[in-house]
Formats: structure tokens, C-alpha cells, sequence
């Protein structure tokens, strides 16, 4: 390897021969479009192909995306591990997409990578080490590059990073299982929360207003679903911290929590405004997304303020042993109500159709696949405790206390679903009744006040209506939310045609009568899509939860106007009840995008140090669709590819990074990984 001072001389040679065509001028986050390649300074020069091949060869053989920036300096951030950041997430980069970032000029460098990347911190360091930073140094800027490239590759493929290939025959066959379970969480990852934009490459970002309008859209709907996670998490782990310490040692955490709710909820509305059947211009597009990403960056930035001190708060390190008793106590009440609200839902299932219980159906495996990710997690943290390592039972802890605290929710929604179902079940005799009322009502009205004939077209679809809701009331098993909803459509009809002849005071009396029904109905679909949503958060998407959040605002809007204005009121209330069906729907089918069950990871338990068999990778996957697991799910290979087991939350004997449940904060305390620094 030539020395730094000879790469500097070649530069200078260059720079006197060809008029210094690398002048400094300060770069900001890059947009890569549909390219991989950003080199605004032409450090590649005609080397480009060979990068280009390397990228190309890491991602047939890997399924690895290696993206790449040559800039002067970094600027607007200059720091290189914000920078690389901030242009990982403008490109809504994800689980198995890397970036490297160069300044040459300022001679510092980043290789970043997500924090659910399969690839521990140790092996992103060696990829540096042995295969990025010498070439650097070197003044071989494509080396660089095609070095990342094949460190990636070796990284990925179970190779040693030293030089070596790995040992052993069952090294290689851990991998192959390993990553079948990585595909398939990746895929998902990749093609829920990424969507390519076909935006020109190469072109360096000044900023949002310089991004396409589809970009503008993905980073939108991108920086909804993190923000959400981090605010369901922060509120997770506020409610530990609460019972924990009182509400007035964490008043500050509540109110920051309340302004980060507000800011996301702002963020949701106009979403909504953008889905919704009105059409927008495109600077009116433009400018809402750019207020949603505002929004979150504002939301996340107040939980980020708090993060520091509310770990300092928990001071987990220092309570642990306390804490994994507390936990355990807690797991163990959860796990003694499994039988009772299995036989709950039996029960349940003989009266009501599998439509109606669709939300729940899976939630007592849910929250067995919950608790037994929490016995894991414990047990692993009290061997952290006596290797003396705390830290790495911290993160196991919480892990614990987050799985708890699912499986709580998950069998909690079947009690209050059964709630809500036998309301909705009582309300039909009221919702007939008025049906019925509104029929005769019509009949009784002159033959003139009917010219148009929608009166006897509405009659006739109510009279439709009643009999099949009649029809279905004598069935063994019913589906209340349907049949709510047929009821609630059928009156929104003959209300309508029936309005011009009543007085405003007779439409209000009417609506007041109609809404205690229709707010019953829309609070339960809001509750269960809450519950569903937040249970299954990992596998949820921006469009679910925008529905959610609208229909939860349209409930409280609703239920403010109530005494002032009922009309409007039954109107937004519909509507909340509308949305929240949608959102259950959006959302189940993003849950059946990933995969439907957590249990599909059947006897992968050996992968996470447990020895074979058994629910440890049901467990673990059920960890991912709830959102607990955030970081690297499957990082470094897992305990099987070394001796001596292994752990969900440390590296275990394949070197494997760790794993970090949710915290209390922002974006910011789930930041991309990697290494880098200066050459």
C-alpha cells in the first residue's frame, strides 16, 4: 500500500495538470434517484464501471444494496454520521440497504447501515477496517467503494473479514437457515416502508424542495410509521415509568409525550387530507408533505430531549434484579389468564361469525408467543447479571417489559371486544325500531312529495335492509359490527330523502337519538383497530395508521359537538366509524403481507440461543410484528454460527450485534449504525 504522502503528491500532479477540478464547494445530502452511485466531485473518473459491477455483484448474490457518495465536504450537517444519516433516510433506505459516504476534501468517511441491518456492529467495523479505510488512505477512491462491496458480501455470506474463509461445514448451513428467516422479515421491511423513486441519480439534494413529489410522499409516509413506533414505545415505557415512580417525577416525560401526540396527530390530519377523494394540486401536495416531515422532526424532537434523562430515570443498570422480578411477577399474571380468555373467545365464537372476531383470533397465540419472548429475555438477563454485564441486561429487560405488556394489551382487547359486541348486539332493537318508524313515516307522506321517485327507491332498500338484518338476527352466529353498519347506512340514506320535509328541529332530535348509537359503534371499531395497530405495530404501514388517527379525531370532534350541534356531530361519527373499518382492514392486510402469524418461524429457536426446538423463533418473529425488536432481528448470524450459545439481546458466539427493544424517545434514539472516520 502506497503511503498517504504519495496520494497526496498524485493529487496535486492531477490538480496542476488538469486545472483542479475538484474545487471545494460544501455538499449537502445527496438524492440518489433510481442510480447508487452520487459523485459530484468525479472521483471515479473512468472506474465507475468497476463500481458499478461491484454493486451490481453484491446485490445478485446477497441481495444487498451498497450505495455511494463522493462529495467535497459534508455540510448542512458536517458531521459524517449525520450526514450519511440524513441521506439514508431522505432515500428511505431500509433494512438491507448501506450507504458510504466520502468526503474527499474534508478526508472523512461513513459507512452507515439501518439499525435492523442482519450485520453486527463488530463486522460493520472490519468492512471499514480491512476493506474501506485502507483503500482511502491510499487516495483510491474506487477501491474504496468495490472494498465495501466485497466486505459486504463476505459479511453477509458467513465469510471471515480477515482474508479467511469461514470454517466448517455447519457454519454455512446455519447461514442458509438464518437467512431464510432474514428474507423473508427483510422483504417485508423492504417492500412496506421503501418504495423506489424514479427520480434522476446522481443529483445532490438542497433540501425537501428540491425532492420529486413522489419522493416528498415516501418520506412522508416514511417518517408517519417511525414516529408512531417511537410514540406508542415512549407511551409503553412511560406507563412503567409512571407506575414505577408517580406521576409527578415523570410529569415532564407525560407533557412531552402530549406534545409529540399533538405534533404526530397534525401530521395524520394531513395525510388524511391527501388521501382522501378531493383532489389537491400539486403545490398543495407538496406543501402538506413537507409539513408532515416537519411535524415528525418536531415530534421526534421532543421525545429525543427526554431520552437521556428518562433512562436516567429507569436507571434499569442499577435496578435490574429488582426489575426482572417485577417483570417476571407480571408475565406470570398474563400467563394465568391464557386458559380463561381462550375459553372466552370459544366461547364468543359460538355466537358471532369469524368476521366479527377477526381482530382477535390470534390474539391468545400472540400473547403466549409475547410471554415467551419475555421468559427469554429475563432469563438472559439474569445470566447478563451474573457475567456482571448490566448493560446487556438492561436491553433485555425492557425487552421483557415491552412483551408483557403486549401480550396484556392482546388479551385485554378480547375482553373489551366481547364489551363492545354485546353494546353493538343490544342497540339492534333501538336501530330497527327506527328504521321501522322512518318506513312508515315515508309511507304516510303525500303522493306529491315524491316526484322524483327516490322516496320509493329509498323505502324499498330500507325495507330490503330490514329483512335481511332479520334474516341474519336468526343465524346461530352474527357479525353486530355488520349488521351496526347496514343499519347506520340505512338510515344515513332515508334520513337523507326524508330530510327536506322535517324541520331543522326534528333533523336534530333525530341525530341526537341516532348518535349515542353510532358513537357506540365507531368506538369499538377505533379500539380494536388501536389495539390491532399497536400489538402488530412492526408489520403496520403509514395508511392504517393515518385512517386510525383520523377516525380517533373525528370521535372527539364528535363527541364535543354533541350538545351543540348533533347533526354534525352524527355526521363525523360516521365517518369515525368508517375509517375505523378501513383502517382494520389496511392494516390486516399489511400483517398478511408479513406473513399473518408470528408462528411462521417454526423450530428456529437454536438461532437465538436456546438450543433447537421448541417456540423461541415463534416467539422472536412475534417480537418483530409487535414492534418490540427494532434493531438488527437476526444481526451477526446468531449464537449458532460460534460456540458457547448465544442471546436474542448480545452478539453470542456469531459476534452478532446488539438488539435493542424500543425506549423512550424519538427517531433519533433508533439512529442508523455503522463506522467510518477520518483517512
Amino acid at each position: 500500500m502506497r503511503t498517504r504522502w504519495v496520494a497526496g503528491a498524485a493529487m496535486a500532479v492531477i490538480a496542476l495538470v488538469f486545472g483542479a477540478p475538484l474545487a471545494a464547494s460544501a455538499a449537502e445530502p445527496v438524492s440518489f434517484g433510481a442510480g447508487q452511485i452520487v459523485d459530484t466531485v468525479d472521483a471515479l473518473g473512468n472506474r465507475t464501471g468497476e463500481v458499478e459491477k461491484a454493486i451490481d455483484t453484491l446485490y445478485e448474490k446477497e441481495r444487498i444494496q451498497l450505495y455511494v457518495a463522493y462529495v467535497d465536504t459534508f455540510t448542512n450537517p458536517s458531521d459524517a454520521v449525520a450526514w450519511t444519516e440524513d441521506t439514508a433516510n431522505a432515500n428511505g433506505m431500509g433494512s438491507n440497504d448501506y450507504l458510504l459516504g466520502v468526503a474527499i476534501d474534508g478526508r472523512t468517511y461513513y459507512l452507515s447501515a439501518a439499525p435492523d441491518s442482519p450485520l453486527s456492529d463488530e463486522q460493520l467495523s472490519e468492512i471499514d477496517q480491512n476493506y474501506i479505510e485502507p483503500a482511502l488512505r491510499d487516495g483510491d477512491w474506487a477501491g474504496a467503494a468495490i472494498g465495501a462491496a466485497t466486505g459486504l458480501e463476505r459479511a453477509a455470506g458467513g465469510g471471515s473479514l480477515d482474508g479467511s474463509t469461514s470454517g466448517g461445514g455447519s457454519g454455512f448451513v446455519w447461514f442458509v437457515l438464518i437467512a431464510i428467516v432474514v428474507v423473508g422479515v427483510v422483504l417485508f421491511v423492504v417492500l412496506r416502508r421503501r418504495t423506489k423513486s424514479p427520480a434522476a441519480g446522481g443529483q445532490p439534494s438542497e433540501g425537501i424542495g428540491a425532492l420529486s413529489t413522489a419522493e416528498l410522499k415516501q418520506r412522508a409516509g416514511s417518517a408517519l410509521v417511525r414516529t408512531d413506533d417511537a410514540v406508542k414505545t415512549s407511551e409503553e415505557e412511560l406507563g412503567f415509568a409512571i407506575a414505577s415512580y408517580g406521576s409527578e417525577a415523570t410529569s415532564g416525560f407525560q407533557q412531552a409525550l402530549a406534545d409529540a401526540k399533538a405534533q404526530l396527530s397534525n401530521g395524520f390530519t394531513l395525510q388524511q387530507k391527501l388521501d382522501d377523494s378531493e383532489p389537491d394540486t400539486e403545490e398543495q401536495q407538496r406543501s402538506w408533505y413537507a409539513q408532515i416531515i416537519e411535524l415528525c422532526e418536531k415530534a421526534n424532537a421532543v421525545l429525543d430531549e427526554q431520552a437521556e434523562a428518562f433512562d436516567a430515570l429507569r436507571a434499569l443498570e442499577k435496578n435490574a434484579p429488582q426489575a426482572v422480578a417485577t417483570t417476571r411477577q407480571a408475565a406470570a399474571t398474563q400467563q394465568a389468564r391464557l386458559d380463561g380468555v381462550r375459553a372466552v373467545l370459544a366461547t364468543l365464537s359460538a355466537h358471532y361469525t369469524d368476521a366479527a372476531l377477526a381482530t382477535i383470533a390470534d390474539n391468545p397465540q400472540q400473547a403466549e408467543d409475547r410471554l415467551g419472548f419475555a421468559a427469554q429475555a429475563l432469563t438472559e438477563a439474569e445470566a447478563s447479571l451474573t457475567a456482571g454485564n448490566t448493560s446487556e441486561a438492561a436491553v433485555a429487560i425492557r425487552a421483557g417489559e415491552e412483551a408483557v405488556d403486549q401480550a396484556k394489551l392482546l388479551l385485554d382487547a378480547i375482553d373489551r371486544l366481547d364489551h363492545d359486541l354485546t353494546e353493538a348486539r343490544a342497540s339492534f332493537s333501538a336501530a330497527i325500531s327506527d328504521l321501522q318508524r322512518d318506513v312508515a313515516e315515508a309511507k304516510a307522506l303525500p303522493a306529491g312529495a315524491d316526484s322524483s321517485g327516490r322516496l320509493a327507491a329509498v323505502v324499498a332498500s330500507t325495507e330490503q335492509v330490514l329483512a335481511d338484518v332479520t334474516a341474519k338476527l336468526t343465524a346461530d352466529r352474527v357479525n353486530p359490527v355488520e349488521v351496526v353498519q347496514r343499519l347506520e347506512e340505512a338510515n344515513t340514506q332515508i334520513d337523507s330523502v326524508l330530510g327536506s320535509v322535517r324541520d331543522a328541529r326534528a333533523a336534530e332530535q333525530r341525530a341526537s337519538a341516532a348518535l349515542s348509537q353510532t358513537l357506540l359503534a365507531a368506538r369499538s371499531q377505533v379500539s380494536a383497530a388501536e389495539d390491532f395497530i399497536t400489538a402488530r405495530r412492526g408489520a403496520v404501514g403509514a395508511e392504517a395508521r393515518t385512517r386510525l388517527a383520523e377516525a380517533g379525531r373525528l370521535i372527539v370532534q364528535a363527541e364535543s359537538i354533541a350538545g351543540a350541534d348533533p347533526v354534525q356531530a352524527l355526521t363525523q361519527a360516521q365517518r369515525a366509524n368508517q375509517l375505523g373499518a378501513e383502517a382494520i382492514r389496511l392494516a390486516q392486510n399489511d400483517v398478511g403481507a408479513f406473513g399473518g402469524s408470528a408462528g411462521g418461524a417454526g423450530d428456529l429457536g437454536g438461532l437465538f440461543g436456546g438450543g433447537s426446538g421448541g417456540g423461541s423463533g415463534g416467539n422472536v418473529m412475534g417480537a418483530v410484528l409487535g414492534g418490540i425488536l427494532i434493531n438488527s432481528v437476526l444481526g451477526g448470524g446468531g449464537s449458532s454460527r460460534g460456540s458457547g450459545g448465544g442471546s436474542i439481546f448480545s452478539g453470542g458466539g456469531g459476534g452478532g450485534g446488539r438488539r435493542s427493544p424500543g425506549s423512550f424517545g424519538g427517531s433519533g434514539t433508533r439512529s442508523r449504525r455503522g463506522s467510518g472516520g477520518r483517512f
